[in-house]
């Protein structure tokens, strides 16, 4: 059992976007009622971008990921078990998201995933997922950066 004076454990993940019309889409993968972008633990020896590019692969299917705006990435405060996690930015022209069979499990991860406008993201997003939101949206451009 991990003390709040253990390390924390880091996971890393993507919020991943695409451009359709007008408009950006972020990709969010619902577990049970909780909506957040694909990320999971950092392996022994992997970086954080590696195991966000692992997460999302294992999670969507989606290997086509475009770090355009960079590596830069949003770390959330200590939720949950003492959990960190590191969000970085990536674009797609995947529509498609597979919810593949998880080994350990023996059923999917999540139970779907929906490409949503930034809106919409943020009405399914818990508090400290609204504040990845709006990180992102503001480095792609859709979105003022403001406070975070």
């Amino acid at each position: 059992m991990r003390t709040p004076s253990s390390p924390p454990r880091v996971s890393a993940g993507v919020a991943l976007v695409r451009r359709q019309e007008r408009a950006w889409l972020f990709l969010m993968l619902r577990a049970y009622r909780n909506w957040d972008f694909p990320k999971g633990l950092i392996e022994e020896g992997e970086t954080p971008l590696a195991a966000a590019r692992r997460e999302v692969a294992e999670e969507t299917g989606i290997a086509d990921l475009r770090f355009v705006w960079g590596e830069a990435y949003y770390e959330t405060p200590p939720y949950a078990g003492n959990k960190i996690a590191r969000y970085y930015v990536a674009e797609t022209s995947i529509e498609r998201a597979i919810l593949a069979v998880q080994p350990a499990l023996g059923r999917p991860e999540h139970h779907e995933w929906r490409w949503l406008t930034i809106d919409e993201a943020l009405e399914v997003a818990a508090p400290r997922l609204q504040r990845v939101v709006e990180w992102a949206a503001g480095v792609i451009g859709a979105r003022g950066a403001g406070p975070f």
